[in-house]
């Protein structure tokens, strides 16, 4: 009986693949942590270090260091970093040398409570602490400001961060008791009454009016109150 040299080579390729497969994915498995990268997405501005993101991440699973790649679990450590109220989202894979990486986007606070406790309110208006390692530069929240129900100064706070005329000029958005809103700015000395946040936008417009107005005319330090409550009309207290 003539051998088919052929296929018993075929046999033998297959064989020696599967071997070498099977081989590779268990040294794989069975590689070790070498290493953990961390990368902030957005902007520069840290409110975490990359050595408390791998803090979070080693508490978490005791040590990364030595483990296996077949029992991490990377939606665990997903989970414990979105648990982190300075966290936004994030994602972690792991690379073939061993090297657990990390992108994370952190919140993004557009004002910040100052009453009895401090802490920033985010761009989706949300609670967010205070961080060791950076102080943003948003306006301050004051007055009667209750942690559980920060809609309306959410919605405020929003139209300041998002307006460039009212980002440049406020500094303060302070909450009176009946809820109502008094504005300050950087570098005028009167306030303004801007009263609930009914038709807001065309408060908002009625004060870059006066504004312009009031600037032309050189009378911006004659004032001490502009009030914005009535209808099509900005009222004036002069000092």
């Amino acid at each position: 009986m003539q051998v088919n040299w052929n296929y018993i080579k075929g046999l033998l390729l297959i064989a020696l693949v599967s071997f070498v497969f099977v081989f590779s994915s268990f040294r794989n498995r069975e590689r070790r942590i070498e290493d953990i990268k961390v990368n902030f997405l957005g902007d520069n501005n840290l409110f975490m270090t990359e050595a408390s993101v791998n803090k979070l991440l080693i508490q978490k699973v005791n040590s990364l260091s030595n483990m296996t790649k077949e029992i991490l679990d990377l939606n665990e450590l997903e989970n414990v970093l979105k648990s982190n109220p300075m966290i936004k989202t994030a994602e972690v894979h792991l690379t073939v040398n061993g090297e657990v990486r990390a992108d994370v986007l952190q919140r993004k606070p557009i004002a910040r409570v100052s009453t009895n406790v401090s802490y920033y309110i985010d761009d989706e208006g949300t609670f967010m602490p205070l961080s060791t390692f950076h102080s943003a530069r948003v306006p301050l929240v004051t007055g009667h400001v209750k942690k559980n129900k920060l809609e309306k100064v959410y919605k405020l706070a929003e139209k300041v961060f998002n307006d460039a005329f009212l980002k440049m000029h406020v500094v303060e958005i302070h909450q009176k008791e009946n809820e109502t809103f008094v504005l300050k700015t950087r570098a005028f000395d009167f306030e303004i009454w801007l009263g609930n946040l009914d038709n807001l936008e065309k408060k908002i417009n009625n004060l870059k009016a006066f504004y312009q107005k009031a600037k032309k005319d050189n009378e911006l330090t004659n004032y001490s109150i502009v009030n914005l409550q009535f209808d099509n009309q900005v009222v004036c207290t002069k000092k």
